[in-house]
């Protein structure tokens, strides 16, 4: 399935004065070291620890909490035993019992996976050929993650039992490096991929689900669970000339960011970004051809100096706001559920010149969170208004 472009009315462009719907202020600033930092996440698997992000830079992997005033407390560090190793990705997930996990990946292709509760690793995967760019977690069963890498696939794992319990890579998969996906939020069969073959790929798991089942009763060991190749997905959108390096559901909506890419699914959006701008499409299906559809641009949401790749956005819980870096240190807070589009804060601060890898919304977004290339950590805190 594939859809095709077509132009409708002008798109509505976001304007780039803030609104200050909401100010942030700078609260704290940590020299974490010397190597680039390439993630940072909140975990939202559970509750307890809402408040407790996780970093990967270099062969380290660090645990910290957000206390009240602007203080970052570290709870945990785990440094790999290959110095050479450089973690680009780390996603929270958790034991069927609850225990939570933080699971980081990068350049040797090795998920690790670590125990946060007993301080200690609980799996290490091996099964990619190539480098990782992206790990998620399944939201409705957190025990279940799902990774991109440059080998061109995409792997569902369960990290309760450590099983390989689906590649999707093939006939109908990516022809270059993946460098995102996600789980959709409600439909636990359904994800989303994207990479340097300038496609996005939405996949389906439901024809394989009693081998997902499978994988959390499988005794033996895991090098015999019948692990299944899904080749085909269920759409491709590839008819754009650039990178995708970074999407995420938003409902039956998806954000996605960095190149002109087209996805098509029933009733649904999706933000992306190229030449510095977000925008917003809406795809329209024909009914008697699902095959076919067609696209029309709605919003741009402008976001200067966003012109280098791996640069990753973050949402708030309830995707009421998302927060991108850029190369000049530079916040742009976009709502999510205005037309036109509202710009809430642009975050500035004079020492911050380092290109921002990804950010961090906590929960209600009134915290964001950025780590940047010069091994830097930055926290914003929403300012009471009057």
């Amino acid at each position: 399935m594939s859809g095709k472009f077509t132009i409708g009315s002008e798109p509505v462009i976001g304007l780039l004065t803030p609104s200050k719907k909401r100010d942030y202020r700078v609260t704290n600033r940590l020299q974490e070291g010397k190597r680039p930092l390439y993630a940072v996440v909140f975990n939202f698997i559970d509750s307890r620890y809402f408040n407790v992000f996780a970093t990967v830079g270099g062969n380290r992997v660090t645990v910290y909490q957000c206390l009240e005033g602007g203080v970052i407390a570290v709870l945990q560090s785990y440094v790999d035993e290959d110095k050479d190793e450089s973690f680009y990705t780390v996603t929270w997930a958790c034991h069927v019992d609850g225990t939570p996990f933080v699971v980081a990946g990068g350049l040797n292709g090795i998920l690790r996976v670590i125990d946060a509760g007993g301080e200690k690793i609980h799996k290490s995967f091996v099964g990619h050929g190539d480098s990782i760019n992206e790990i998620r977690t399944q939201p409705l069963q957190p025990s279940l993650v799902v990774s991109a890498s440059k080998d061109e696939s995409v792997r569902l794992w369960n990290v309760h039992t450590g099983i390989c319990i689906l590649i999707f890579a093939g006939a109908g998969g990516h022809r270059n490096e993946v460098l995102s996906v996600d789980f959709h939020p409600s439909d636990i069969y359904r994800i989303a991929s994207c990479g340097m073959d300038n496609t996005v790929k939405i996949w389906s798991m439901k024809e394989f689900w009693t081998y997902v089942e499978k994988s959390f009763t499988w005794t033996d060991i895991p090098s015999k669970f019948p692990t299944k190749y899904v080749q085909f997905p269920v759409f491709i959108a590839s008819i754009h000339s650039n990178y995708v390096d970074c999407n995420r559901w938003l409902g039956d909506f998806i954000l996605s960011k960095m190149s002109p890419v087209l996805i098509l699914m029933f009733l649904f959006c999706y933000f992306q970004s190229v030449d510095n701008e977000i925008v917003l499409w809406e795809p329209k299906v024909k009914d008697q051809s699902p095959g076919e559809g067609s696209v029309d641009i709605l919003q741009k949401y402008p976001v200067p100096d966003c012109d280098i790749w791996f640069i990753k956005f973050s949402c708030d819980f309830h995707y009421n706001a998302a927060a991108i870096g850029n190369r000049e240190g530079k916040i742009f807070v976009w709502e999510l559920q205005s037309s036109p589009p509202v710009l809430i804060a642009r975050l500035t601060h004079a020492q911050s010149k380092s290109p921002i890898r990804q950010t961090a919304m906590s929960f209600d977004g009134s915290t964001i969170l950025s780590c940047c290339e010069d091994g830097t950590i930055w926290r914003w805190d929403a300012v009471a208004m009057s």
